[in-house]
This record gives structure tokens, C-alpha cells and sequence, in this order.
């Protein structure tokens, strides 16, 4: 509770009892450093380091005070426990690291942190999605530019084929599509499904998304059954999704592989409009 609450007097009267060992856990192997590095008490964190708790100790789950501390975004708590041998290399049970936290919750200054003291840039979750892809999925386009710029895989696939730039487009992360194509993603990647980032953006209905792909010429985002973005776009109802993908020369005439065009997936009427010129000087 002491350290719950940051109360370092309190904290410091039981440890000195000798009462209470520094590296006693709860039911789940929660220590106070985790606690405290989890709320951010700077004080209590080094009163229990001094006192000679194991800093890298793990949880149940996994977890140490390093991985809380970065998850939290509590940079100073970072840089005390690496001043005391905390180590970037424990996993969780799903395998993410102090890193890979730091970039899901976009943490920078954390994440600049544990590059610097040897943080693993591949590390990767037991399904295969790296810092990079969590930072792309959650739009931290600072932290993407850190990965990026310490050598992280632009084009690494989580195992289902899912790329970062497949990801952030279906998020609408547009600011993040646009880095990530800067910086040489492929823009016509697919995930198993056969599905492209301008397939998933159109069928959002994310419009800045789809105009810094179409920036680059991406394919038509064909589906395994033939279908195209412009065929996602009107099964989203995305009516000025259709006007951008038809002002890219997207092709209303196209038929998927059930032989459907993009007109036949739809009662919208305005979406109709918008199609029926298109497809009428496509057959004339």
C-alpha cells in the first residue's frame, strides 16, 4: 500500500522493521518495485533498490518493474532501474517486452530510453507483431520514426501476413501511412486473405488514408475473390471513398469472381449516381 500510494516514510519505517523483506510478492508475484515503478514513485523505487530488491524480478505474467515503469511512460523510473542492471530482455507470456509496451502507449522518451541501453528493435510478440507494428496499429508516428531510424523492418509481417502499414491504414492513421511509405513500405502488400492497406482503407471509408496511397499508385487492393478497393468502398457505403478511388481511374466495369460489379453491391442511390457515368463511358 505504501508504495501504491508513494508514501516513502511509510515504506521505509516496514522495511527497516525488518518485518518485511523488500522482495515480498502478492498472490500474483507482484513486487513493491513493480508497483511502484508501475505508479511512478521515483523515491520509493530507489528506497526499495537500496534496500536490495532483485529488479528483475517477474511477475506471474511475466512482467517486471521495467516493463511496468515503461508501460506507464515513467522515463525517470526507467533510467533508475537501468542505473541498477534492470534488463530489457524478459518477456511476458505473450512475449512483449518492456519495448514493445513503450510503443503500444507511445511513450518517446521511454522508448529513446531503452534503445540506448540496448533494447531489442526486433523484438517480437508471440504472434509475431514487432514495436513497430504495435506503434503503427496504435497512429505514435514519433515513436515509428525512432524504430525506423534504429533499423526496425519497415515490411516485418505479424504471422497472419499483417504488415504496420496494412495496419495503420485500416486504423486511418494516415500521418503513420504516410511515414511508413516514405520509408519504403510496400504499398502493395497483402495479408493471407489477399487484402491490401487501399482495399482496408476503402472499405473504413478513410479517406486521408487512401489519398496518400494513391500518392503511390497502389494496386487496386484485390481481394482472393477478385474483388477491389473500389468494390470495399461501396460495400462500406464510403460514398466519397468511391469519388476518390473513381478519380484514381479505379474501374467500375471490373467484375470479382462471383462476377459482381461494384454497382451490384449496393442500394445506395448516391453511390449509384456516382458509378453510373463511369461504367457508362466504360462501355460506350
Amino acid at each position: 500500500m505504501s508504495t501504491r500510494k508513494g508514501n516513502l516514510a511509510l515504506l521505509q519505517l516496514l522495511l527497516n522493521s525488518g518485518r518485511v523483506d523488500a522482495d515480498c510478492r502478492d498472490s500474483f508475484g507482484t513486487t513493491a518495485l513493480m508497483v511502484a515503478s508501475y505508479s511512478g514513485h521515483y523515491d520509493c523505487a530507489r528506497e526499495l533498490i537500496m534496500q536490495g530488491t532483485d529488479i528483475n524480478l517477474q511477475r506471474e505474467t511475466g512482467s517486471t518493474a521495467l516493463f511496468f515503469a515503461s508501460q506507464q511512460g515513467h522515463n525517470e523510473v526507467v533510467k533508475l532501474l537501468f542505473e541498477f542492471g534492470g534488463s530489457t530482455e524478459f518477456q511476458t507470456k505473450d512475449g512483449g517486452t518492456a519495448l514493445s509496451a513503450a510503443c503500444q502507449y507511445g511513450h518517446s522518451k521511454v522508448v529513446d530510453t531503452l534503445l540506448k541501453n540496448g533494447a531489442n528493435v526486433h523484438d517480437q510478440l508471440h504472434d509475431g507483431a514487432t514495436p513497430l507494428f504495435l506503434a503503427s496499429q496504435e497512429g505514435h508516428v514519433t515513436v515509428i520514426r525512432q524504430l525506423l531510424s534504429s533499423g526496425a523492418k519497415v515490411n516485418h509481417p505479424r504471422e497472419d501476413g499483417t504488415a504496420p502499414l496494412w495496419m495503420a491504414a485500416q486504423m486511418g492513421h494516415s500521418e503513420v501511412v504516410k511515414v511508413l511509405l516514405l520509408r519504403g513500405a510496400d504499398r502493395d502488400a497483402d495479408r493471407k486473405d489477399g487484402s491490401t492497406a487501399l482495399f482496408k482503407a476503402a472499405f473504413k471509408g478513410h479517406n486521408a488514408v487512401i489519398e496518400e496511397l494513391l500518392k503511390f499508385s497502389p494496386s487496386l487492393g484485390l481481394l482472393k475473390n477478385g474483388s477491389t478497393a473500389l468494390h470495399a468502398a461501396v460495400m462500406g457505403d464510403n460514398h466519397k471513398s468511391v469519388n476518390l478511388l473513381l478519380g484514381a481511374n479505379a474501374d467500375p466495369t471490373l467484375p470479382n469472381k462471383d462476377n459482381e460489379l461494384p454497382a451490384d453491391l449496393t442500394k445506395s442511390n448516391r453511390i449509384l449516381r456516382a458509378l453510373r457515368p463511369h461504367i457508362l463511358n466504360g462501355s460506350s
